[in-house]
Parts: C-alpha cells; sequence; structure tokens
C-alpha cells in the first residue's frame, strides 16, 4: 500500500490472544496504547499497511446475511460509535479466541486499529485494521558497558513481517465493506484466519478472476494431470508455458478459446471443467466464462509457475517453449533415462 506517510492512527489497541485447546489464556487491555513517538507511530503504520495491496479485495459474507458475521457487526460498530471502539476490539479478541482451536494455530498480539487517510481507490478515507502477530524473532542488541560494548539478546517482533491481517474501508457496506486481507503463515489446515474468523471472500473482479483461474490451472497441471493422464514433467511445463503465454498475450480470458488453444486434448478438457467445479466449490468463488485480463495479477501469479525440469541432482534444465524440441528416451546400455535437446546456438 502507499502514500502511508499521510496515514494517522487514531486509536489503537493490543489484546493477547491464545490457543484455548493449550490452555493459553485470552487477556484484554483495559485501555489503547499511547503512541506519543512519531518515529513509533511511522514503524507501526509501515508494518501494519505496507503488505496490502490494493488490487486483492475481499468482503465480508455469511451464508444467510451479511448482518449476521461477527467481525462485520463490531467494524461497522467501530466506525458508527468511534467511542466504542476498546469494548469492540475486545469482543473481536473474544471472537477470534474462539476460532483459534486448531492445534497448529499460534498464541499471539491481537491488534484492532482505527486509521485515517489511509489512501484506496483514488481517495484517502479511515479504514478499521485487525492483524495478529504470530511469530517472534531474536534479534542481537549491542550496549554499553563500561568503556566497551557488549551484545545481548531480546525477542520481538520483525517489522518487515505481518502475519496476518485485515484492513476494513469505509466503503459498500451495505455489500460487506471493502476488506483486504493478509496471511503470510496461512496452511491449509489452518484457515481460521480468513474462513472462520473474517469470513470473507474475494469480489469478483478482473484480478481476482485472473488470480484465481491462474491458480487453478497451476493447481491442475502439477495434480490432476500430472496424475490422471501419466504425462512427463516435460508435459507440465509445457501446458504451464502455454498457460502463461495465453495470459501474457490476450487482453481477455474466454474459457472455450483457451480450452481450445491452451488444453487442446478433449478428454484433458474434460478434465479440466470438472476440476474447475470442485475449485470453484472449495473456494467459494464462481469463474466466470468471459473476463478482463488483469496484467498485475499475471506478473504475481506467473512467478509461481515453474518451468524447472530437474533431473536427479546433477541437472536442472529451463524449459521455455518448443516441446518439440525435446525427446526422451531410455539407453539400455548404461541403464538411464536421458533428455535430447535440440538447438541452433548457445551463449
Amino acid at each position: 500500500m502507499t502514500a502511508l506517510e499521510n496515514v494517522s492512527i487514531q486509536q489503537a489497541i493490543v489484546h493477547k490472544v491464545g490457543n484455548p485447546t493449550r490452555g493459553e489464556q485470552l487477556l484484554l487491555s483495559p485501555h489503547p496504547l499511547t503512541l506519543n513517538d512519531d518515529l513509533v507511530r511511522s514503524l507501526l503504520v509501515r508494518y501494519l499497511l505496507a503488505p496490502f495491496s490494493e488490487n486483492e479485495i475481499y468482503h465480508f459474507t455469511h451464508l444467510s446475511d451479511v448482518q449476521m458475521n461477527e467481525v462485520y457487526r463490531y467494524v461497522r460498530e467501530i466506525f458508527e460509535q468511534p467511542k466504542r471502539f476498546v469494548a469492540v476490539s475486545q469482543l473481536l479478541a473474544k471472537l477470534l479466541y474462539s476460532k483459534s482451536t486448531h492445534a497448529r494455530v499460534k498464541d499471539g498480539e491481537l491488534y484492532v486499529v482505527y486509521f485515517e487517510n489511509v489512501f484506496f481507490e483514488g481517495e484517502s478515507q479511515p479504514a478499521i485494521g485487525i492483524f495478529k502477530s504470530e511469530t517472534k524473532e531474536t534479534f542481537l542488541k549491542v550496549f554499553a558497558h563500561g568503556k566497551g560494548w557488549e551484545l545481548g539478546a531480546e525477542d520481538g517482533i520483525n517489522i518487515n513481517k505481518l502475519d496476518k491481517g485485515c484492513l476494513v474501508f469505509r466503503t459498500e457496506s451495505e455489500n460487506g465493506f471493502r476488506v483486504s486481507v493478509v496471511d503470510h503463515t496461512n496452511r491449509q489446515e489452518t484457515q481460521y484466519w480468513v474462513n472462520d474468523f473474517l469470513q470473507v471472500q474475494p469480489l469478483a473482479n478482473s484480478y481476482q478472476h485472473t488470480n484465481q483461474v491462474m491458480g487453478l490451472c497451476k493447481l491442475f497441471i502439477e495434480n490432476e494431470y500430472a496424475e490422471k493422464f501419466d504425462i512427463q514433467r516435460s508435459d507440465q511445463i509445457d501446458l504451464m508455458n502455454r498457460s502463461i503465454d495465453y495470459f501474457r498475450t490476450k487482453e481477455q480470458f474466454d474459457m472455450n478459446e483457451f480450452a481450445a488453444e491452451v488444453i487442446h486434448h478433449p478428454e484433458v478438457v474434460e478434465s479440466f471443467m470438472q476440476f474447475k467445479r470442485n475449485f470453484e466449490d472449495n473456494r467459494r468463488f464462481e469463474i466466470d466464462a468471459q473476463f478482463d485480463i488483469h496484467g498485475a495479477a499475471v506478473q504475481k501469479q506467473q512467478k509461481l509457475f515453474k518451468s524447472v525440469l530437474k533431473l536427479d541432482k546433477n541437472f536442472h534444465v529451463y524449459i521455455h517453449g518448443r516441446r518439440d524440441l525435446i525427446e526422451r528416451g531410455y539407453d539400455e546400455a548404461v541403464g538411464k533415462k536421458f533428455y535430447k535437446l535440440y538447438y541452433d546456438e548457445e551463449s
């Protein structure tokens, strides 16, 4: 997130939230933080807000009615009644504590912050942040000792690594607000932050559609395609490269066109469409048949597409295209597999 120098903190509070299944406590602070040091305020703003992206936007949801989403109700109450900030922040901490029951959920500090002048969608507006710090790091501290210096060790928070966060902008409240989410310690089995606590879903815009479809393609190629059709790693990489090229060169995504130009084979297309339906059900996100391709999402996702062919521990072959110039075989004389690469020049 940009323009952080203009952001001001109106109120901030910290609560300690443990894991109740391990007998860890919930410790509620009775008063907000006293932030008289300008440097501390500046560092706190950067630590809490810098990881967020304007592109990845969500909104609060509920199976029946968004009004029944507790985090949504608490955030709306703070916006409408700022004097209730401390009491409502305690309710948020109690709710998170009740959701922190998975064995892998770590204890940590819950920050609730009321910001002003957060730049979003072309204008400055108020926002409420809910953040959790779970990871502690050990830092060396140099201090004076007599006429010399000594070293000590202290545990603290790395201000360049926000673990979990949620930033709610005061806009589109009737549709669940506009929400940006960070979850850097997320595991499949501990998605309590996004699914159980916040209950948010991606906003169906071009960024999210591009992001979701490219994620779908990657999962399909690495799992379903590899296992169901008994293909070689070089064929996987070839399909990955064709998928990336489609998103790089097209301005609009068309599902039928993508299936015909990239996937080709009818039986693979059928498998891909079934995989897509399961993907949509699991993510609770319906992918449109057509949408504008978002460049920032392509740039983000293509970093996750690995086009490396690893041969034992001796060779890494980077394949960028032309699957027809790669030949795979087996040499009976030496009892080993081989790849033959055809090329014109070397550099």
